[in-house]
């Protein structure tokens, strides 16, 4: 019956996830046509991501309540009900005002509806297979871009960039809505007992420190993995390669990262989120250290591609599941909540910051300062594993 529910879970938000990050991606695909018929720079239209992880970054820790009280799947369904007009309101937007405005309302539907809110429902269904019933959903919703830059640019070509707002609009209200409303499983009864306050596994609650250990290194892995994802390209044009080959070359870190997570999957029942993220944060700043040293050429950059690739890959899924090391039923949705403040506030920092050095000062400004993030990242890694609870131990 767990696996049927199970499966049953991870293919409604399998669709959900790919739906509501693949539609989010909008700009990257159309952003000089937004930009031409709205009337705004391209900069100002990018802008628009940093409002929606400014918005899911403010709004999760307030949803930590409703998380625990009614459970994940009822807050899903009220932000994909909320993230249809936010849609609506950006195929009307005639200027910077409403189309700002519409990325801060799909921020408010994305804290209730997005990557936290579906590894709380998993971890409901899942219990103790949560881990491996996570890192398979990451495998899937990896590839969103990939289904709908080619989706957007179709619909696009078609209907235009508003017509393709309203398309999402549908996808939310008739694929999205019915099935979180209709098949996702509800979570069983006993983790709506379990007391808001509740902090960890058994006894053996977690100290504040601990917490904000965890905080610190899953927030400074992400400001490199999300700052660098943005700016990824330009990097290698900086580095010395052509526009061509910095396409050619950054076209092979979604594939690695893609790997990095199914090798993770695989052996996911051999150790835990603080094992993968310890390895995977090695990976960081030795790929950073290697394209300061390397002077830009092919050899260098293929293997700080793949360096770096498999690192961040991995670490995206161990910033999902470090929080089950230490945390149980309802505390972890608690806890995912309140990490998601600062993960979504760096992610909404870090293209600017890291794009502004590399315009100002260059390359090495840049790989100097992820340099140090992931470094120091590291060490809190290094911290948090001697901190592991005694009985946590690798789900099956």
């Amino acid at each position: 019956m767990l696996e049927w529910r199970l499966l049953t879970a991870l293919g409604v938000l399998a669709v959900t996830q790919l739906i509501g990050w693949g539609t989010l991606s909008l700009p990257a695909v159309l952003s000089r046509e937004m930009a031409a018929n709205l009337g705004m720079t391209l900069p100002a239209i990018f802008a628009g991501h940093s409002i929606l992880y400014l918005a899911m970054g403010i709004c999760s820790p307030w949803l930590a309540r409703p998380f625990v009280e009614h459970g994940a799947r009822k807050v899903m369904i009220a932000g994909t009900l909320l993230g249809a007009p936010g849609f609506a309101l950006l195929a009307a937007a005639q200027g910077p005002v409403a189309y700002y405005a519409a990325w801060l309302l799909l921020g408010i539907a994305g804290s209730a509806a997005l990557s936290t809110a579906a590894y709380i429902v998993l971890n409901e269904v899942a219990g103790a297979n949560a881990r491996s019933a996570i890192g398979a959903l990451m495998l899937v919703t990896g590839l969103s871009s990939s289904i709908f830059w080619p989706v957007g640019a179709a619909s696009a070509a078609a209907v235009g960039w508003r017509g393709t707002c309203l398309v999402y609009v549908g996808l939310l209200l008739l694929v999205s809505l019915p099935l979180l409303v209709i098949v996702l499983p509800r979570r069983s009864g006993d983790h709506a007992a379990v007391a808001p306050g509740t902090e960890a596994r058994g006894r053996d609650a977690p100290l504040r420190s601990t917490f904000l250990l965890l905080v610190a290194a899953i927030g400074l892995n992400a400001f490199v993995s999300m700052g660098l994802s943005a700016v990824f390209i330009e990097l290698l044009k900086a580095e010395g390669l052509t526009a061509a080959e910095a396409v050619g070359f950054g076209s092979m870190l979604g594939v690695i990262q893609i790997g990095a997570r199914a090798l993770d999957f695989l052996g996911g029942g051999r150790w835990d989120g603080i094992t993968t993220a310890l390895t995977a944060g090695c990976a960081l700043p030795v790929a950073m250290l290697l394209l300061i040293l390397g002077g830009g050429s092919h050899a260098t950059v293929a293997i700080f591609i793949a360096i770096y690739g498999l690192g961040s890959g991995a670490l995206a899924v161990a910033r999902a599941t470090m929080p089950l090391v230490f945390y149980d039923k309802a505390a972890f949705a608690k806890a995912s909540a309140q990490i998601a403040l600062p993960l979504n506030l760096l992610s909404a920092v870090s293209a600017p910051i890291l794009a502004g050095l590399l315009t100002a000062y260059g390359s090495n400004a840049l790989l100097g300062l992820t340099l140090a993030c992931s470094s120091m990242a590291l060490v809190m890694l290094v911290l948090l594993r001697r901190r592991r609870p005694a009985r946590a131990e690798p789900a099956a």
